[in-house]
């Protein structure tokens, strides 16, 4: 053998080699090893699964809520009942009146009574879909009133305390009145004081009956002047 073709040999072996082993070191990767190696591929949780294909037709629940109810108020209107009468009047009367080879549905109205059974069958579940939605709706607003309710009643009773506290508050402060009657009363109680000791003999009390430097009057501690005049001086 020649070195060309050694060459060549030696040269196929190591690239067939390398391909072997970059396919091994591939298939540990996309493997996982340890116990929770499985044969499965890996499901990326940061994407969505494909939609599963079924064999029953799909369809949206709130679009078709909403055509039942539309059409159940019309089935509960009076314009319904009109169209509904006409279109008897003129179906009964077509099939007497009308040539023989034109009537579609002689006597006794075979057709008509499918159809109007049939009217009736798909009326009767939409008018209860129709309910149902309703007896929903009501049932939320009546729970989110049962807790509008609660929460007023809950804010009434904190107001009240909050009330009844300030209340409480106000009695044991002294207000403007209050400490005016009292310094009259200690003025009176002084009064009767110096009026007994000048009864006992005491000199230094005045003709007027009070002694030097006291006022005799409760006037003279708190002098006249009009109710606005003393609340502007007291504030």
């Amino acid at each position: 053998m020649t070195p060309e073709r050694e060459g060549r040999t030696e040269t196929r072996e190591r690239a067939s080699a390398g391909t072997r082993e970059r396919a091994g070191q591939g298939n540990r990767d996309r493997m996982p090893a340890g116990a929770t190696a499985t044969s499965r591929s890996r499901t990326r949780l940061d994407q969505p699964r494909a939609p599963r294909r079924r064999l029953m037709p799909e369809w949206d629940p709130e679009a078709f809520g909403a055509l039942s109810e539309r059409i159940a108020r019309f089935l509960g209107t009076g314009r319904f009942i009109v169209w509904m009468t006409v279109v008897i009047i003129w179906w009964v009367v077509w099939n007497i009146v009308a040539p023989d080879e034109l009537r579609f549905d002689e006597y006794p109205f075979i057709f008509l009574t499918l159809m109007l059974s049939l009217q009736a069958s798909y009326a009767a579940p939409l008018i209860l879909l129709a309910q149902n939605r309703q007896d929903d709706r009501d049932r939320v607003n009546l729970e989110q009133d049962r807790k509008q309710n609660e929460r007023s009643i809950a804010d009434t009773e904190y107001l009240t305390r909050e009330v009844a506290a300030l209340r409480m508050g106000l009695g044991e402060v002294a207000t403007r009145d209050w400490i005016r009657s009292e310094l009259q009363d200690l003025v009176k109680e002084l009064e009767e004081r110096l009026r007994d000791e000048h009864t006992d003999g005491h000199p230094g009390r005045p003709a007027d009956g009070a002694p030097n430097g006291t006022p005799g009057d409760a006037r003279a501690v708190f002098p006249d002047g009009s109710p606005r005049a003393r609340d502007m001086d007291d504030r």
